[in-house]
């Protein structure tokens, strides 16, 4: 099978085992999902929304569908994993593409605390508090990946920046080194190593803690879970990692495999040692 790469949403997606029919659906799927939920397009619909003082507006059916997701993932993670943080990335200087971005000598504005319970949304309506800006990032990407291989008729897999899916075997590079075969399901990593920036010569990372509105001070560098889907596994290691120490025992209590690196000490789940031994087995 080839392998094919193109760029969206701001990094490298590669796919693999999708036909000639299928390629350009694929390409074309990350493309709309780019225009409807992009933070960085002025034309985009998330910047419409978040730009407009009415109270209720009228989104698309996508639109409405991805936020209803991402609002049973804040329900489901206790609002770790928050849709309302749009503000508070911009805050800390992710205001631009990650690409354009260059140290800046200003401290980062105080971030808003996360209010996804304040968000509703029914059929194509949906009502926030004046202000409140949304970013859907939390989840588009990684539903994206998830459909998109959904688009693959047989066995392949879909991969961008981080997150992966697959119907295939595919080792995986991990970070702080080593490396997994991934044989079926979602693998997703998420830290504070690779989206970074310096303000005022501190670092600061898109991660963002939902109860401060600040860049989280996650003990971790990077979480890696596995799950079996990429979406589960990517809500499961953004989680995860914002809860810092109890991170591994959150992840243990689902049942889910995780791999925390910090500066000092990796710790693997109940889960994921499991997995390895069978494998091994």
């Amino acid at each position: 099978m080839t392998t094919q790469a193109f760029e969206a949403m701001g990094c490298a997606v590669l796919v693999e085992g999708a036909t000639q029919a299928e390629q350009p659906r694929i390409e074309g799927l990350f493309a709309e999902r780019d225009r409807i939920f992009s933070r960085f397009r002025p034309d985009s619909e998330l910047n419409r929304v978040n730009g407009s003082r009415a109270l209720v507006v009228e989104v698309s059916a996508e639109f409405a569908e991805m936020t209803a997701l991402a609002l049973r993932v804040a329900r489901k993670t206790n609002g770790l994993v928050d849709p309302t943080l749009g503000a508070a990335v911009e805050a800390t200087g992710y205001d631009r593409d990650f690409g354009e971005l260059r140290p800046d000598p200003r401290p980062p504005s105080a971030g808003s605390p996360g209010r996804w319970q304040s968000v509703r949304v029914a059929r194509r309506w949906l009502s926030r508090p004046p202000g409140l800006r949304l970013d859907l990032n939390g989840v588009v990407k990684s539903r994206t990946v998830d459909d998109a291989l959904r688009l693959i008729a047989g066995a392949g897999f879909v991969g961008a920046g981080g997150d992966l899916a697959t119907r295939l075997p595919v080792d995986i590079a991990l970070p702080g080194g080593g490396a997994v075969r991934l044989v079926r399901g979602g693998i997703a990593t998420s830290g504070r190593v690779k989206r970074r920036w310096l303000r005022a010569g501190v670092w600061h990372h898109h991660l963002i803690d939902p109860h401060t509105g600040r860049a989280s001070g996650s003990s971790w560098l990077e979480v890696t879970a596995g799950a079996g889907t990429c979406l589960r596994a990517d809500v499961a290691a953004k989680a995860a990692f914002l809860l810092s120490d109890a991170g591994p025992a959150w992840l243990d209590v689902r049942g889910l495999a995780g791999r925390f690196v910090a500066p000092d000490r990796m710790v693997e789940t109940a889960a994921w040692r499991q997995a390895l031994e069978l494998a091994a087995a």
